[in-house]
């Protein structure tokens, strides 16, 4: 079976900006900003993209390109079988995330519809307790797997490079629209002094939950850690710059990310609505209160709403194709097949969510970014201890003389200094969820230990140092 590729370049770099940008940006990026001090957590998020996100995004890159192979294919291609628990780690956290994704994505669905007819404006509150969970909530959430499962079924070419390619741009010149248009409001001001100016007391007293907020939330908005870019790059050729194309990618995704913001907060303030309330929700209730109180309330709710939609769905698109790769890959079934398949599973695991508050939040509070960072903490030891070498023999391919020159950094941080980051996050995060309270010396201390005694485990001859 010819496996499917990239019609062009600009297809690629479009479809991994579509499951970069998704809710991780217009959802989740303004109500995790808005709980840890504005521009504090804008501040750590963005040195996190640089020094963490990107070369992580490369480290998958790397390892999908070098396989032509979906996260367990790749994983056992190049480290044998026992690496397979790897690759089923982020077929894992990619059951996780799209199982409360699709249930979000139905929310926004009846969200556009909802700012059509004004539906939620007289009471933001009341109107999404009445429809967060239960089964309108899992007819909306069937609805918004349906559209993914078909995008996703129409293959890698016709289907998923085809729609981002379309929904991309879309959602840049809508976001950009809204900017201006709030860049109008009489709080916006206010909204930027809360948004860009950083808060170093604020940072201080609270460095390591914005800290683990922010690594998160980069790895989340980036779709690093769950396979989706290993996936996505396996249908690269060997002539493109991995370097060069993450960079582009990291880029865009967090310029549409901050311009959310820039549309988000200026709307809150203007109001005199706490950027804080409403936490997951917020997105659907303070925000959706605003517009209701705001002219062309009706317009402007249906194009933000709207624009969400296609972030959302952008993103549920590469998500669902991770596990259909698998099938195809691993099991040789039909792409059909495949799709019917992965949907009927999500059609089970998002109904639950849907129907029980309590599961929904577990995933898309705690274990969510647990996995995801455990997941590119896995990815970037075998990067660098098991690959070594080949993986920077793989990056230099088709790149450019700067982006060759950048390698060897590249292979040091992903093998060291990277995993000694993503340890201490996720220890971070785990005590937190346990509510041990644990000081940034003993975390430290945990982190250094446990990614030598990894490296130990799994360092291969050949390895970076």
């Amino acid at each position: 079976m010819t496996r499917a590729s990239w019609q062009s370049r600009l297809g690629f770099i479009l479809a991994a900006v579509g499951s970069a940008v998704g809710l991780g940006n217009v959802w989740r990026f303004p109500w995790l900003t808005a709980e840890n001090g504005g521009g504090a957590f804008l501040l750590l998020y963005l040195v996190v993209i640089v020094l963490v996100g990107v070369p992580g995004l490369l480290g998958e890159f790397v390892i999908g390109r070098r396989t032509s192979r979906n996260p367990v294919g790749a994983f056992e291609q190049l480290g044998g079988r026992n690496w397979r628990a790897l690759g089923g780690l982020a077929l894992v956290a990619s059951v996780v995330v799209l199982t409360f994704y699709s249930v979000v994505g139905g929310w926004i669905l009846r969200y556009v519809l909802g700012s059509l007819t004004g539906a939620y404006f007289d009471a933001p509150q009341q109107y999404f307790a009445a429809i967060d969970y239960g089964l309108g909530a899992v007819g909306f959430h069937v609805l918004f797997l349906a559209l993914t499962a078909g995008v996703v079924y129409a293959g890698v070419d016709r289907g998923i490079e085809l729609a981002t390619k379309v929904m991309v741009p879309a959602i840049v010149v809508l976001l950009g629209a809204l900017a201006a248009w709030a860049a109008t409001l009489p709080g916006a001001g206010d909204a930027y002094a809360f948004y860009l100016t950083l808060d170093v007391a604020y940072l201080r007293a609270n460095f390591l939950d914005v800290l683990a907020a922010s690594a998160g939330q980069a790895l989340f908005t980036l779709s690093v850690g769950a396979g989706v870019m290993l996936t996505y790059a396996s249908y690269l050729g060997e002539d493109r710059s991995l370097a060069a194309d993450g960079t582009v990618i990291a880029a865009l995704n967090t310029g549409i990310g901050v311009l959310a913001g820039l549309v988000i907060f200026p709307v809150l303030f203007t109001l005199d609505v706490s950027p804080g309330e409403g936490g997951p929700g917020a997105l659907f209730i303070s925000l959706a209160g605003a517009f209701g109180q705001l002219p062309y309330s009706r317009l402007v709710g249906t194009v933000f709403f709207g624009v969400v939609a296609l972030a959302a769905l952008s993103s549920s698109i590469s998500i669902f194709e991770v596990l259909v790769s698998y099938l195809v890959d691993e099991r040789d079934a039909t792409r059909s097949r495949a799709t019917g398949a992965v949907a009927a599973l999500f059609l089970v695991t998002g109904s639950v969510a849907a129907m029980i508050p309590s599961v929904f939040t577990l995933l898309a509070d705690t274990i969510a970014n647990l996995a995801l960072t455990a997941g590119l903490l896995g990815f970037l030891l075998f990067t660098g201890w098991v690959l070594g070498r080949s993986a920077l023999e793989e990056y230099r391919s088709g790149a450019g003389p700067l982006a060759s020159a950048v390698g060897v950094p590249w292979l040091y941080a992903v093998a060291v200094v990277l995993p000694l980051f993503l340890a201490f996050s996720l220890l971070s995060g785990i005590t937190s969820v346990v509510g041990l309270s644990v000081g940034f010396e003993a975390l430290a201390v945990a982190a250094v230990v446990g990614v030598g005694g990894a490296i130990a485990l799994v360092r291969r001859p050949g390895a970076v140092l």
